[in-house]
């Protein structure tokens, strides 16, 4: 076995190869650019080795750089995660041609499969359904245009070696076709070195499940069944499910052929894993073959038992696997939610800047393990885990050069619903501030009908939200447990300030019985009693609540028992009242006495400035481009600028028809958000 391994990667995904490393007695080495000096994989690991400046195509995707590390720390082997360089065979060959090991498959295969057009012949060949679409190579936007028609509408214009939604379009007439083909080259040059762009057909109401596969040099293959993936946005996987509450046994037992068929096809060794589109009618589609470790391998362990990164180690090193097909069963549930450094109320636009508070929830371990491993047996009824995958802390530093991924949080239980309900009550207790964050989206997501019922596609996002996302809103009964819950905090709140200003000695008795609580646009009239252990609530239409908990003001979180149910909610401080999180909502939760409630209803609305005239930027960025001068006639939809944040291309397009007045940016320009991009008149 190795004794020392290097990882060519950063963030969440380092950290975890380190744990994986760290628990076979394997010394582990990171590798950091200027922009991560401070970064939490380079405190993880036994060493550390500077590589370069802060853009990835001056460090981490430089093979000369890594190569150095190597050389330098005398490691036998390179774990590349995954980006980067975890598909680049020419890596893979300098690794081979120093005499380390990949920890990954041979370059053959990344060659096969690591790209999408060879990848998709190669599947035909094996009888691999697949998506209709052009293979060859597309030279020009009038040639995607011509090829789109050819294949018809909505094709799916993709980067050749893509990943991760990087390089990826979907275009529904010419004018997006030949807009998607420049935007998807220039991303991909960005994000892989490579601006190949191929087109297939993008089927309409798809689910996205994927199959995890480990093979080892010896000929032996197995697979881990699926995942569901559908839960997307921009292309980019949101949520993450194993297993598919869609698929039967007998579709899993036929795409788990195929896929680890298609792996032997090609002398595959490692872990892998087959992305399919599947139909209503459970008739699947090869999409492409990562040949690479995902992001969401997670919830496969979880279900399995079965530690990824362990194997891949192992196969690396000449080992055989040591399970066969029978061995693997299904544990259990698990859902795996990625939290993004994006900003769901603009738009979902990119965020960076300082964690001022980064608190996931504790981790806990149930029948699985929270790496993976062997699968204990049973776990007990009822019994539950959270995990969190993180490359991040408190005080670090959300840097635009890189993806926007802060942790992925997963749960476990042994149904769906259980290991649901576990994760609702995960996302309420994770506390991140300082930047935009996807949390509330996050908990919006698993509390909709749809996704509760496993009634969902690829388009799930763009249908349930089509005009964005402002916040979800809290049903009655939520609203009464809110409102119950801030009551009873609000009574704290005031015994605390009747004691520190020395009222009077019982300040139980100097604090009122009858408050109303106000929030999302409804007033509750209640009146409020101490009892031990907590208080009850009494609404005006009789409705009672008893609350109870350990909250003191101050405490950024709040877990409370109302009637028997946990709440969780973050609180701040705002005047008479708290701003609270919880399932997706954002409220200002106003507890006043009768006569205040009745003096607030008199006051103006403060309305805010009147932006309607300028284009703000709504996200740190650079400035790829500007498409207007001054003076020009604009049209509503047509593109204005283009700003890139966090490997992304993102187009700003006018709102409606104006006159650019004045364009106060340029193309190379790093802007922050809400800087004055343009005025029109």
């Amino acid at each position: 076995m190795f004794k020392k391994i290097l990882i060519a990667n950063r963030g969440e995904i380092a950290c975890r190869v380190i744990k994986t490393a760290r628990k076979m007695g394997i010394a582990t080495v990171a590798v950091y650019s200027d922009a991560d000096r401070q970064a939490l994989h380079v405190s993880m690991a036994d060493e550390a080795v500077h590589i370069g400046p802060a853009p990835a195509n001056q460090s981490y995707i430089v093979i000369d750089r890594i190569m150095d590390a190597v050389r330098a720390t005398g490691a036998e082997a390179v774990h590349p995660g995954y980006g980067f360089l975890s598909e680049n065979p020419k890596f893979a060959a300098a690794l081979e041609e120093a005499g380390v090991s990949f920890v990954g498959p041979p370059k053959g295969a990344i060659e096969a499969m690591g790209d999408k057009i060879t990848s998709k012949k190669i599947a035909q060949e094996a009888g691999v359904s697949t998506v209709p679409g052009y293979m060859g190579l597309i030279e020009s936007a009038d040639e995607a245009v011509r090829i789109a028609g050819e294949i018809g509408y909505p094709v799916m214009i993709k980067a050749s070696a893509g990943g991760g939604g990087k390089g990826m379009r979907i275009a529904w007439s010419d004018a997006e076709a030949r807009e998607g083909f420049q935007s998807s080259k220039n991303e991909a040059a960005a994000s892989f070195g490579d601006d190949r762009i191929f087109i297939e057909k993008f089927v309409t109401q798809p689910r996205h499940i994927e199959i995890q596969v480990l093979a080892d040099s010896h000929g032996n293959a197995v697979h881990l069944n699926e995942r569901e993936c559908s839960i997307q946005r921009r292309n980019q996987k949101v949520v993450e499910e194993a297993p598919s509450p869609f698929l039967d046994a007998k579709t899993r037992a036929a795409m788990g052929a195929q896929a680890v068929a298609l792996a032997q096809a090609v002398d595959y060794a490692s872990a892998g894993t087959v992305e399919f589109i599947v139909d209503g009618d459970k008739n699947f589609y090869f999409l492409e073959m990562n040949t690479r470790l995902q992001v969401e391998h997670p919830v496969t362990e979880l279900t399995t038992g079965i530690d990824l990164v362990e194997h891949m180690i192992r196969i690396a090193a000449g080992e055989r696997l040591a399970m066969s097909q029978d061995d693997i069963g299904i544990h259990g549930w698990a859902i795996e939610n990625r939290l993004y450094a994006e900003d769901p109320y603009r738009n979902f636009l990119p965020s960076i800047g300082r964690l001022t508070r980064y608190r996931p929830p504790a981790e806990r371990a149930a029948g699985p393990m929270l790496t993976g491993g062997t699968w204990p047996g049973d776990a007990p009824a009822g019994d539950t885990a959270i995990r969190n995958d993180t490359g991040v802390f408190e005080g670090g530093e959300i840097s635009m050069y890189y993806d926007p991924m802060i942790a992925k949080l997963c749960t476990w239980g042994d149904t769906r619903a259980a290991a649901l309900e576990t994760m609702r009550t995960a996302l309420d207790a994770f506390e991140v501030e300082g930047i935009g964050h996807n949390l509330p989206f996050l908990s919006a997501v698993m509390d909709h009908p749809r996704f509760i019922s496993g009634d969902i596609t690829t388009a799930f996002i763009e249908e349930e939200y089509e005009g964005g996302f402002d916040g979800a809103r809290l049903d009655d009964e939520a609203l009464h447990r809110v409102a119950a819950a801030c009551a009873a905090m609000n009574r704290v709140a005031e015994i605390r300030r009747a004691r520190v200003s020395g009222r009077m000695d019982n300040h139980e008795r100097r604090v009122g019985e009858d408050w109303v609580a106000t929030l999302q646009g409804e007033s509750f009239a209640l009146r409020i009693a101490a009892e031990p252990g907590g208080a009850t609530v009494t609404f005006a239409d009789g409705r009672a609540m008893h609350v109870s908990g350990d909250w003191t003001p101050g405490n950024a979180l709040a877990v409370l028992d109302v009637d028997g149910t946990p709440l969780v909610m973050k609180v701040g401080k705002i005047t008479h009242g708290f701003r609270i999180r919880t399932r997706g909502a954002d409220l200002a939760v106003h507890v006043r006495t009768p006569r205040q409630a009745e003096l607030a209803a008199l006051m103006p609305e403060k309305l805010p400035p009147d932006t309607s005239r300028m284009l703000l930027c709504p996200m740190p960025g650079l400035v790829v481009k500007i498409d207007v001068a001054e003076g020009d006639e604009v049209q509503e939809g047509q593109p204005l600028c283009t700003v890139e944040a966090m490997k992304m291309e993102n187009i700003l397009r006018a709102e409606r028809k104006a006159i650019v007045a004045r364009v106060n940016a340029a193309a190379g320009d790093s802007l922050a958000v809400d800087d004055v991009i343009m005025e029109f008149e």
